[in-house]
């Protein structure tokens, strides 16, 4: 059925808008849900895989789901994308925050998400940070 209605919007548009002109794919719908993996975060209770649904109501076995819904609602006010790789040329400072490790797949904001975070270096450390409580609070 999707493929279907892509194939008609885009034959619509061809015929429309003139060619090599296409509209934006359509994003997914449906509530933000996402699977968070974590490891070696020093914290027993903060390793594991925890659903995290945000909709009208948090829910999921996600530790803080209340709080977690609320900061990737406000980052997507901010526009954020907390899920944004660190660019491969960006120069990071080599301090170590620890061994932890994060996994996160899933949708927000109608977008596929297959993030992997650490907190490897001066560069990922903030990014970890920027996405608590999604991700557990750890301190090298």
């Amino acid at each position: 059925m999707l493929r279907s209605l892509v194939l008609a919007t885009l034959a619509t548009a061809a015929g429309t808008a003139g060619v090599g002109v296409l509209p934006p794919l359509p994003l997914l719908s449906g509530p933000d849900t996402l699977r968070v993996t974590v490891e070696k975060s020093g914290h027993p209770a903060a390793d594991g895989t925890f659903e995290l649904t945000c909709d009208e109501r948090a829910a999921g076995d996600h530790p803080a789901a209340e709080d977690a819904c609320k900061r990737l609602e406000q980052l997507a006010q901010e526009g954020a994308n907390p899920f944004e790789e660190v660019p491969a040329d960006a120069l990071c400072t080599q301090v170590y925050g620890g061994p932890a490790l994060a996994h996160v797949t899933g949708t927000w904001q109608g977008r596929k998400v297959d993030a992997r975070f650490s907190r490897a270096n001066g560069c990922e450390i903030p990014r970890w940070e920027n996405l608590e409580p999604v991700l557990p609070i750890v301190r090298g």
